[in-house]
This record gives C-alpha cells, structure tokens and sequence, in this order.
C-alpha cells in the first residue's frame, strides 16, 4: 500500500499558521513541542513548511494552542482532508459563534487498525454518527460502539481512539465541539 500524505493543505501554510498561533499565544517552540508530546525537530519542521504532519500530530499541537484544527488548514472551496494513523477525516465546515465552534467531518475508517487521540482541552467533545461498518471509539478506559446509524459521543479532553471492527470499513460523521475557553 503506497503512503499518503497526511494533508491536502500546503504544509507551508499549515507551518505559517502553527508558528503564528504558538506566537500569538507566547509559547517556545520547544515549550509547545514537550506539551504536544512531538520531537522539537519534527515540530520545526511542521513550522517551516518541511513536513506533512498526521492528523494525530495536528490535533495535538492545536489542543495545546487552545484552536480547533480547522484555524491551521486552508479554506478552499473543497474540503481538506487530514489522514492520521486510522482515520481519514475531510473537514467539511467550520461553525462559530461567541461560545463555541463547531468542526464536521466526514470519516473514513479502513478495519483493524488503531488510532489513539491525545487528550484534548478541557470540555472538548466529539459527536459521531455511523453510515457503515461497526465502530469502536471514545475514552481509551470506556471506548464505545456504534454500528450503522448509531450515534455515539465522549468528552475528548482524555485519551481518546478509533477502530473500525472487521472486516468492514467505517464511514462516519464526526462533530468536535470546542467551547470558547479552549480558544484563544
């Protein structure tokens, strides 16, 4: 199986705005790095533009920013798809209001592989809907399963994964909803 990117966004434009948002909020490079759990060079290179980071990569740096993934990624008339090491998550629509945003994204989950989620600011939650397949996901101590046309949902300010039950792959709806506090 030949490796994808892991963002359709020019990773210069997503190492633009990391840097301006770790800035804005006054943090070093190697302060952010240790809080995201990331290499302070890999973190270097997302900031010059030099590397595609995985989706797990972004929602970790974002949460330390206090910013929803989607303040990173470019806004083109398509949706922007974000692959991590289970998931392929397109982010449809952003919705903002003075207490909260909203992210929707449409999921792509392949069977038998496991992606964990880094615990995300406090209050973050992630709603989701299954079309396909049979998933597993949520707290790493209390995952949850959804099959088609469940719903299912989970404070995401914990470790947190996904994994699509064989054989069948997982198509979703996933809504992160950050209140206003975890922006900055």
């Amino acid at each position: 199986m030949e490796a994808r990117p892991a963002l359709d966004t020019d990773p210069v434009i997503v190492g633009q705005r990391v840097r301006l948002l770790r800035q804005a909020v006054g943090v070093s490079l190697s302060e952010l790095a240790r809080r995201a759990g990331i290499d302070q060079a890999t973190l270097s290179e997302v900031e010059a533009g030099l590397l595609k980071p995985t989706a797990e990569m972004l929602w970790a740096i974002t949460a330390q920013l206090g910013v929803p993934i989607g303040a990173i990624l470019d806004t083109p008339p398509s949706p922007q798809l974000v692959r991590g090491t289970a998931i392929e998550a397109a982010l449809l629509e952003v919705f903002e209001d003075e207490r909260v945003t909203y992210e929707l994204y449409r999921l792509r989950i392949p069977p038998g592989i496991t992606q964990t989620s880094v615990a995300h600011l406090d209050g973050v939650t992630e709603h989701l809907t299954v079309y396909a397949g049979t998933l597993i996901a949520g707290p790493m101590d209390a995952p949850l399963t959804a099959g088609p046309g469940h719903h299912i949902w989970w404070r995401s300010d914990v470790p947190h994964g996904y994994r699509a039950v064989p054989p069948d792959e997982v198509r979703a709806s996933l809504v992160m909803r950050y209140p206003t506090n975890t922006r900055t």
